[in-house]
């Protein structure tokens, strides 16, 4: 399974948040951090926000934080929820897949276990997880701009 580079985005902002729960954060700062385009960030944060994940304050001093405690982020539903249109295969989708052997393929039943164990797998860790190496991860995203 590929995730798309809009999940990616979304693990990306929540780890960035979960290294910097004691202030808010911007789209502009989380973009120059990570190197990344402001526009897809801005669509990953409306995402998050309108999922719950993440807090919004607009206005002058206004940003995004986390909505929730690190722990309580399970990895395994954030990916659910941000890969929510995406199919692994075209017949996971019974109306639309016009595929001849659907009604006789195995793989269909195969591929459904094999993302079952995947997202088993991924809902065993939380943000809390992803950012066990906080100083690591943080030396890094400093060092995406010159002279911090």
């Amino acid at each position: 399974m590929r995730l798309t580079t809009f999940t990616d985005y979304t693990i990306r902002v929540l780890i960035y948040l979960g290294l910097h729960t004691d202030r808010l954060t911007t789209a502009a700062e989380l973009a120059e951090r990570y190197q990344v385009s402001r526009n897809h960030l801005t669509k990953v944060v409306h995402f998050l926000a309108q999922q719950g994940y993440i807090d919004t304050l607009r206005g002058k001093g206004g940003g995004i934080r986390l909505a929730r405690k690190p722990h309580e982020i399970r990895i395994g539903i954030l990916i659910r929820d941000s890969e929510r249109d995406s199919l692994l295969v075209e017949c996971f989708n019974k109306e639309s897949c016009q595929c001849r052997i659907l009604p006789a393929c195995r793989l269909t039943g195969i591929l459904r276990e094999a993302e079952k164990a995947f997202f088993q797998v991924l809902d065993g860790y939380t943000l809390a997880d992803l950012i066990r190496n906080d100083k690591a991860l943080d030396a890094l995203l400093a060092e995406a701009i010159p002279g911090t």
